[in-house]
């Protein structure tokens, strides 16, 4: 289970940000997932949990926002949040796009104490 391991790297990316603000710990930590990021939510808060104790985000709230896919068409130029996994533009039915959100994991906010 991958989840695992992306758990301990955002730990320790975590642990990193409050040595360098001098706090003491983390008191909420939001992260966005990709709907094509490959990450399952559920895995990935079980996880989190698992890994938190003893560490400066034992008492944190964890919030996941779940990021659908954002494309832009290159045959009508339009932008489209696409609700299903169907990968044509909602407007003109082309298949030539770029996906431009949905497919990381980022940490998006720490509140530090």
């Amino acid at each position: 289970m991958h989840e695992y391991s992306i758990v301990q790297a955002l730990i320790n990316q975590c642990e990193d940000i409050v040595k360098e603000n001098e706090a003491t710990e983390v008191e909420k930590l939001t992260v966005k997932i990709g709907v094509l990021s490959g990450v399952e939510p559920d895995l990935l808060q079980t996880a989190f949990d698992t890994f938190k104790e003893k560490t400066m985000c034992e008492s944190c709230e964890y919030i996941q926002n779940i990021q659908p896919i954002v494309i832009r068409c290159h045959k009508c130029n339009k932008e489209s949040t696409l609700n299903k996994n169907e990968y044509c533009c909602p407007s003109c039915q082309s298949i030539e796009l770029d996906v431009i959100d949905g497919e990381d994991l980022m940490l998006m906010q720490l509140e530090l104490e």
